[in-house]
């Protein structure tokens, strides 16, 4: 197959296009790196000539509401385009569990307009909503710092490994489009201070951190299954314990 990971280069794509090359599969990471950009379309269309399937692992990190907006569903409108007039038989999109359930201005309502692009282009397609990277706790928890203390949501979290993330994405664009939507998730569900504290104590960072019923996740109101999954779900294999170790 010929396969194209737009942002192949970042966290996720560029373990997708490991995963892959060493299967036979003809992989392009297609990102900035590599002259492909999805807000202007340059190279989008020579990226996807002949291309069986698209992994749409595209980001931007800004919580900035018109920015995040504009990126993904200009973005998304570019790989579709292009996928519809280069015969495309499959485009699949990364996603996060929880964002149908969740409104607010900013990141979440942009994955949610992308997932509705995606569902609502005619295109042969699969949704994979995963939770929280491993590699994403340092981040969420030190932009819950308040003053001197890590104030975290009274909510779970099940995170799961970025390896684990490119496995799914791997297998689903190698299978059949599924109209509809994949979850994805860590092996162990807990409290967001069972993954945050720890990761931030290895770094040396030893500003306590404690549990408000009243935290949101980024400004977003939650509660305790917010960032979970509700119903079946892939699970990966990578535990906390063996990503901290490793």
């Amino acid at each position: 197959m010929r396969i194209v990971v737009a942002g192949g280069t970042g966290l996720i794509g560029s373990k997708v296009v490991e995963l892959l090359r060493p299967k036979g599969h003809d992989v392009v990471p297609a990102a900035l790196e590599t002259g492909v950009d999805t807000i202007t379309g340059q190279g989008v269309a020579e990226a996807l000539e002949g291309a069986d399937a698209v992994v749409d692992v595209t980001n931007r990190m800004t919580f900035e509401p018109d920015v995040i907006m504009n990126f993904f569903t200009t973005s998304t409108r570019t790989l579709l385009e292009a996928g519809r007039a280069a015969g495309v038989r499959h485009h699949i999109v990364l996603s996060i569990v929880g964002v149908d359930r969740l409104s607010h201005p900013g990141y979440l309502n942009a994955k949610a307009a992308q997932e509705r692009l995606v569902a609502e282009s005619g295109r042969p397609y699969t949704i994979v909503r995963a939770t929280q990277f491993f590699e994403n706790l340092t981040t969420i928890g030190a932009g819950m710092a308040q003053g001197g203390v890590i104030v975290l949501p009274a909510a779970d979290l099940q995170p799961i490994a970025a390896a684990d993330v490119a496995g799914a994405l791997a297998d689903v664009v190698t299978g059949e489009p599924a109209g509809g939507v994949a979850e994805i998730a860590g092996p162990e569900r807990a409290s967001f201070a069972r993954f945050v504290g720890p990761v931030l104590a290895a770094q040396g960072d030893e500003r306590p951190v404690k549990e408000d019923p009243a935290a949101g996740y980024f400004g977003v109101p939650i509660v305790r299954d917010s960032l979970v999954p509700l119903g079946e779900a892939r699970i990966g294999r990578t535990t906390f314990e063996e990503w901290s170790a490793s």
